[in-house]
């Protein structure tokens, strides 16, 4: 319950989890009908890069403030949104991003326990008919709020692993939602700081039964220091059509950008288990 995104917001991590996230939603727009967004762990959904938080860090400037003069390639989607947004003054989280991208129809489903933070994204879509905020917990949500009654959609869990067992409970959320709502896109983000906790979460999911997983991952220095955040990942369970050739574009783009040429710097695209 201490963890508060505003002191990383539009880090380097937010703009991998971001730059994917936004190829997923319009990869959803290829097909007319309705789909739904749940967001388990959603924060306050925009935050003020001018605020105290965010200025002690200073993290952002590292991530998105490397990427706001782009406007062509991978990136270019994702960062004309932050943009739109109010960044470089303020940064969308994942909420405000997937309601950028709802059409008519389409629903977002937000869970945020933090009091504080489900008060202030409560506020944020107060008044908006396709947005519900959930002040509940997001674990708790993959079994309450699936299947979605369009049948299709994206599960986003993003989850603060700053409690052991993290990796346990997102191996068994994919693997729930797996088997509760098999046509959902997920999208789950987790840190790499170092090999061993990834490779057990890997092994996990492949010992879970579930298929068609894919990890998307990119370390801006050898991952070998827990105490660090030196990478990230994104798992996607049932990625759509032409994910991992164009996600690989993505993640390349971003380390061309946020990279520091730091020995061991890298990325790579992972299937953990076939279709």
């Amino acid at each position: 319950m201490n963890y508060r995104h505003a002191f990383h917001a539009g880090n380097f991590a937010d703009c991998v989890k971001h730059a994917l996230l936004v190829w997923l939603l319009r990869a959803l727009h290829r097909k007319p009908a309705p789909f739904a967004v749940l967001d388990t762990h959603a924060g306050i959904g925009r935050y003020d890069l001018s605020a105290p938080e965010a200025g002690r860090t200073g993290e952002w400037r590292a991530g998105i403030g490397r990427l706001l003069d782009i406007d062509a390639g991978p990136l270019a989607d994702t960062v004309a949104l932050a943009r739109a947004a109010g960044a470089p003054a303020a940064y969308p989280g994942s909420p405000a991003l997937v309601r950028a991208l709802l059409r008519p129809g389409d629903r977002l489903l937000c869970c945020e326990l933090h009091p504080e933070d489900h008060a202030a994204l409560r506020a944020l879509f107060r008044g908006d008919a396709q947005v519900a905020v959930h002040h509940r917990d997001g674990w708790e949500a993959l079994r309450a709020l699936t299947p979605f009654p369009e049948r299709r959609g994206l599960v986003l869990v993003d989850p603060p692993f700053e409690q052991d067992g993290e990796f346990a409970r997102l191996a068994a959320g994919i693997a729930l939602v797996a088997h509760r709502f098999r046509a959902a896109v997920q999208a789950c983000w987790y840190p790499i700081k170092h090999r061993a906790p990834v490779r057990d979460f890997h092994a996990a999911l492949r010992g879970s039964g579930v298929r068609d997983l894919v990890a998307a991952e990119l370390w801006l220095r050898e991952p070998t220091d827990p105490q660090r955040l030196n990478g990230c990942g994104v798992l996607i369970a049932n990625p759509p059509y032409r994910f991992e050739a164009e996600a690989g574009t993505i993640l390349a783009a971003l380390l061309d950008r946020l990279g520091g040429r730091e020995p061991g710097e890298g990325w790579t695209m992972t299937r953990i288990a076939e279709e």
